[in-house]
């Protein structure tokens, strides 16, 4: 098929004195998908009733672009970048120093942050990424414990390594590993290390899958002396008592050095903020100079308040150029294979957050509306994977095409594509 940039059909306006476009950046994370049997062979975009989306792909054009180079990895770390402008191969050092710029830590020269899941593992098998969604106490104080006999004692005990360590407790299962470094004593990993993200393993074998390269015996040792820490804690007995998965394993992945990125106002000459529960969007936020709006009830799983994040994103209009709202619901209903879910988190995401800033965006003047998915995350395989999303963009200066519904098979036939992903902010913004 024959494929067009989106500078093909974008009409081209004059910016004329006290012009003010609005730009507005939707992310209903991990939405894509493939036809499901359940679903009648549809998608779940397909199958859920979205009219505010499909109005705007009525306005606007679609397309598709490819955010997860199949050399990287096909998460948000990488997928998020790319949607924003920026080059992983550029700009990339790994998903953990983007998390750790969420929660303002700042790391030098040799630091290098560390993913740290707190997961469920039976009989080998990554039965639940989450630890069943633990608490953020019950992890904080999970991770007291791992710092204190994992860490201080081998310190105590002569390892030079063991004291540069420090767990950093963050939200529910997502926390960190920091390790402060210096010229004298670098971290012992490089770009060679790799691992494996543990919602990429669900229902999986972790036999093989645990950490490998440089430095990846210390992760390793301390993922295997979590289990055993872990396996008479107080908190995994009193959540058993509770009926609730425990926390078994501390899971360490995501490595990587301080990342260096150019702000979003130096490379567009706009204002953004974002609007997000996840730390990984938090951070890059941070990164590329945007502050965060927290809103609360946005809690980064099926049970958030979306008509909060809408709420939120219109009155940001008021003060920013460009509003971004990423929602996790799509990815989380996802990666525990509910379509229905998926489906119903499709639908408040339209009707409590796309259609009233659509509406707001109308009375205010000049706009630009886009709506697209980092990555794909099939319910099918629970994972995320590499592969094109679908997008929208509607709003000033936008030449409509044929297509009238937002989804994949739409958006396919449209025949316009950005195989690299971070090309389509700029046909977004500046065309």
């Amino acid at each position: 098929m024959e494929t067009a940039p989106f500078s093909f059909f974008l009409l081209k306006i004059r910016l004329g004195g006290g012009f003010a476009m609005k730009y507005v950046i939707i992310i209903p994370d991990g939405c894509a998908d493939e036809p499901i049997e359940s679903l009648g062979g549809r998608t779940p975009l397909q199958a859920a009733n979205l009219p505010a989306m499909d109005r705007l792909a009525a306005d606007g054009s679609l397309g598709l672009a490819n955010n997860t180079p199949d050399h990287l990895p096909a998460g948000s770390e990488v997928a998020n970048l790319c949607l924003l402008g920026y080059d992983p191969d550029v700009y990339f050092t790994g998903r953990a120093p983007l998390e750790a710029a969420a929660q303002g830590i700042t790391l030098g020269e040799h630091d290098w942050a560390v993913r740290c899941n707190l997961v469920t593992i039976e009989d080998q098998t990554m039965v639940d990424f989450t630890a069943d969604h633990i608490s953020n106490e019950e992890g904080a104080e999970l991770l007291r414990s791992a710092q204190a006999e994992l860490l201080a004692k081998a310190a105590a005990e002569g390892d030079p390594i063991a004291s540069r360590f420090e767990f950093v407790p963050g939200v529910s299962y997502r926390n960190l590993l920091i390790y402060r470094g210096d010229a004298s004593t670098p971290a012992p990993f490089s770009s060679d290390t790799r691992s494996r993200a543990p919602h990429d393993l669900t229902d999986l074998s972790v036999a093989d899958e645990f950490p490998r390269g440089p430095g990846s015996d210390l992760l390793v040792r301390l993922m295997s002396e979590s289990a055993e820490l872990f396996a008479s804690h107080p908190v995994n007995q009193k959540r058993i008592a509770e009926g609730k998965r425990p926390a078994t394993n501390l899971w360490l992945w995501g490595l990587g050095g301080a990342p260096q990125l150019p702000s979003f106002q130096e490379r567009y000459g706009l204002s953004g903020v974002m609007i997000t529960a996840v730390d990984l969007l938090r951070g890059i936020a941070a990164l590329v100079g945007w502050p965060r709006i927290e809103v609360a009830g946005a809690t980064g799983y099926l049970d958030t308040d979306y008509a909060a994040k809408g709420r939120a994103a219109v009155e940001a209009l008021e003060k920013y150029d460009v509003v971004c709202v990423h929602i996790e619901a799509p990815d989380e209903a996802s990666h525990e294979g509910r379509a229905d879910e998926k489906i119903k988190a499709l639908e408040s995401i339209d009707q409590s957050i796309v259609a009233p800033l659509y509406e707001a965006l109308q009375k205010q003047g000049d706009y630009r509306i886009l709506v697209t998915p980092d990555h794909p995350t099939f319910c099918s395989t629970k994972k995320h994977t590499h592969g094109m999303v679908p997008l929208l963009i509607s709003g000033t200066g936008v030449q409509p095409d044929s297509q009238t519904t937002y989804d994949e098979i739409a958006a396919e036939a449209s025949g316009r594509r950005f195989d690299h992903g971070w090309d389509l902010m700029d046909a977004f913004i500046k065309s």
